[in-house]
């Protein structure tokens, strides 16, 4: 198994070993408005180091990047770690007060924005005590300063274990807290899955629906094609269906980087079966859990293998997937070489196969633990091992399935009852777009589930009509009690379906 080296800087492990390979003229990106070659995108990313150098930038200080997907972006991320700082990548389209906590929260010292989204970042930018640079991409006067800029630059000595990029938790309660991941967690995911599991070769064109502030996005549309010299897709716009349709056909990619709620919404667009996706080798689905009705879906009108797998921004990235040319729908798959995973149980033993536990996993890309959270660090790291809050089962193939969170499973009549399974059986009804099941007390302060769906159909009598299609299929215990109606449902910062705001749905104050 791969083992990093003692000293590593990813922005050399990723990109400039490319150049020494002689690989500099392969391309690189390609955009809307144009291609760049690996050469180039070194050149650019050189020149931001220095425009952060210049502005006292030191290696440990942190570097917010808040900007839409494109060579700037990707510049201002390799020129961040090139001079030894660190990268903190930031969702654009945040409101200002979660902006103004992000920059109090992680004292960075630079921010680099677009004027798409000045809006909020700008003020939260200047009434912050610490961000005392700001650069703005597409500003009157900044290509100027780029091009003077000098295209060389030495990249700083890292050591594996320093701090590289700050992830922010899909968490869906409170205030996003930082995992603090290291050069050599990069590397050897990297190593372990995109090259062992995946097979990125240099022929591969890569797209995203996910942006690449998002980890999954940074590893699946940047970092593993840059480590073998293939190329990746970006485009700025918010993922919509017609958005990912045209990127498909004008990009050609070989691997669609997805999620559960854009298959739902691509598999539902009108048309969708004319469209060409023949370009793909493979698709990956990651995020939130792939409904196994989903997934058959996708087989009939797409036909390629779609990778469900499971990571987590502590383990930095994908340590569970299906493999190519081996998928079972509805299954997580099988442990990517290079990690350990566990089923235990509250006292962290061992459980056998087919028993529901927490999740333990360990591997080579451990988290330092996050940031100004000692408490949260210390329940969730355990010696090697990390200790999520998600539940699943193995069988005896070693084959594992996803639960659910521990904090949505719920106790009904004194069963465990996984909203997973409740979803998956409504999302087999023909009007059902998207459906999310929480716990909900009664009267008598008993749980019972209440859904709540997308339907393209009016709400009048649907409720009655999906009760008696669940009690067809399941137990009594896991039909829910109550039906709401939603256009849309709430989301977190990175898109996951928010199930804390649709929990508070269920409970008005």
């Amino acid at each position: 198994m791969y083992e990093p080296p003692e000293r590593l800087n990813i922005a050399d492990y990723f990109l400039d070993d490319r150049l020494r390979e002689g690989g500099g003229e392969r391309r690189a990106l390609i955009t809307a408005d144009g291609e760049w070659t690996y050469a180039e995108v070194s050149a650019l990313a050189n020149r931001f180091g220095h425009l952060l150098r210049d502005a006292g930038v030191e290696p440990e200080q942190r570097v917010i990047i808040a900007m839409p997907d494109g060579p700037e972006y990707v510049a201002a991320l390799f020129g961040t770690l090139k001079i030894g700082a660190v990268v903190v990548m930031v969702n654009p389209h945040l409101k200002r007060g979660e902006i103004e906590y992000l920059l109090e929260y992680t004292r960075a010292k630079a921010v680099f924005a677009h004027g798409s989204t000045l809006e909020t970042i700008r003020p939260a930018a200047e009434a912050s005590s610490f961000a005392d640079t700001f650069f703005v991409v597409d500003e009157p006067g900044f290509a100027d300063r780029v091009d003077a800029a000098a295209t060389d630059l030495e990249t700083f000595d890292s050591h594996r274990d320093d701090a590289a990029i700050w992830l922010f938790s899909g968490g869906t309660t409170g205030k996003p807290k930082a995992v603090v991941q290291t050069h050599a967690s990069f590397a050897f995911t990297t190593e372990a899955y995109g090259k062992g599991v995946l097979t990125y070769a240099e022929d591969d064109v890569t797209l995203s629906v996910p942006k690449l502030f998002f980890g999954y996005a940074t590893g699946s549309n940047l970092f593993f094609p840059f480590s073998v010299g293939a190329t990746a897709a970006l485009f700025p716009e918010r993922c919509t269906t017609e958005t990912l349709l045209d990127a498909i056909e004008r990009f050609r990619p070989t691997i669609l980087v997805n999620v559960p709620t854009m298959i739902n919404h691509l598999l539902s667009h009108e048309g969708v079966e004319s469209r060409d996706f023949s370009s793909l080798r493979l698709a990956t689905s990651a995020g939130e859990a792939l409904p196994a009705e989903l997934h058959s879906r996708w087989d009939e009108i797409v036909g390629v293998d779609l990778l469900d797998g499971l990571g987590t921004a502590e383990m930095w990235h994908i340590f569970l997937s299906n493999r190519p040319g081996d998928v079972r729908p509805g299954t997580l798959g099988h442990v990517v070489p290079g990690f350990e995973v566990r089923v235990c149980d509250d006292e962290g033993r061992e459980l056998p196969d087919g028993e529901v536990g927490w999740l333990w996993v360990r591997g080579g890309a451990r988290a330092i633990g996050y940031w100004q959270q000692m408490e949260k660090t210390q329940q969730a790291f355990r010696g090697e091992w990390y200790v999520s809050g998600d539940m699943i089962v193995r069988d005896a193939d070693g084959i594992f399935t996803y639960s659910g969170r521990g904090d949505d499973m719920l106790k009904v009549k004194g069963k465990w009852l996984s909203p997973r399974e409740v979803e998956n059986t409504l999302l087999q009804h023909p009007v059902v777009r998207e459906a999310a099941v929480v716990g909900v007390p009664d009267p008598q302060g008993l749980t019972r589930p209440h859904a709540f769906v997308i339907a393209d159909a009016t709400p009048d009598g649907l409720a009655a009509e999906l009760a008696d299609f669940l009690r067809d299929r399941l137990s009594s215990y896991k039909c829910p009690e109550r039906f709401t109606f939603l256009d849309d449902f709430p989301r977190t910062h990175l898109g996951k379906v928010d199930r804390g705001r649709i929990r508070a749905l269920s409970n008005p104050r």
